[in-house]
Formats: structure tokens, C-alpha cells, sequence
């Protein structure tokens, strides 16, 4: 059976759980106040902005080196064979796109 408790006991209880409240109320208090949610939406935001931008460097960077193995060989040596018509194409592209730019005006 449990022993019965005095009044101190009870009310040094009750303290306790009054302070416990008051330190719960404020941290209620501190998680909804507007500038802490701004806060916690604009590093969530920086953060998301991180993860896109760290993916996009990955992947140009890995696209980057994609191109570069196809057109360069392991010991640094450049494909010519897959180099020249690569140039060729660009150098045609540039050229249709100088001879449209020169027919609309």
C-alpha cells in the first residue's frame, strides 16, 4: 500500500510541476513565435538550396567528365577520331547560325 503523503510533499509537488509547465509553456512559446518559424523556414529553404546546387555540380561535373572520356583517351592524348567530327559539327552550327543572324537583317 502506498504511504500517505504529507501536505509539504504535495505542495513541493506541485511547484515541480508548475515550474515543469512554465519551462514547457515557453518553449511552446519560443516554437511559435513568427521570427522563429521565419527562421526555421528560411534555413530550411538555404538548405534545400544547398542539396540542388551540391546535385547540380555533381552531375555537370560527371557529365564533364563523361565528355571528356569520350574524347580524350587515358593517357591525355586527344581521340581524333571522335574530336574532329565534334569540331566539325560545332564549326557548322556556328556558321549556320552566323549565316541566319546575317539574313534577318
Amino acid at each position: 500500500m502506498a504511504e500517505a503523503r504529507t501536505p509539504a510533499q504535495i505542495e513541493a509537488d506541485i511547484v515541480r510541476r508548475r515550474q515543469e509547465l512554465a519551462v514547457t509553456l515557453d518553449e511552446i512559446g519560443v516554437r511559435l513565435h513568427p521570427k522563429t518559424i521565419i527562421g526555421d523556414a528560411k534555413a530550411s529553404a538555404a538548405a534545400a538550396v544547398d542539396r540542388t546546387a551540391g546535385r547540380a555540380y555533381v552531375a555537370a561535373n560527371r557529365a564533364v567528365s563523361d565528355v571528356r572520356a569520350q574524347l580524350v583517351s587515358e593517357d591525355g592524348t586527344p581521340r581524333l577520331e571522335r574530336v574532329v567530327p565534334v569540331a566539325l559539327i560545332g564549326v557548322a552550327l556556328i556558321g549556320l547560325l552566323t549565316m541566319r543572324t546575317r539574313r534577318r537583317r
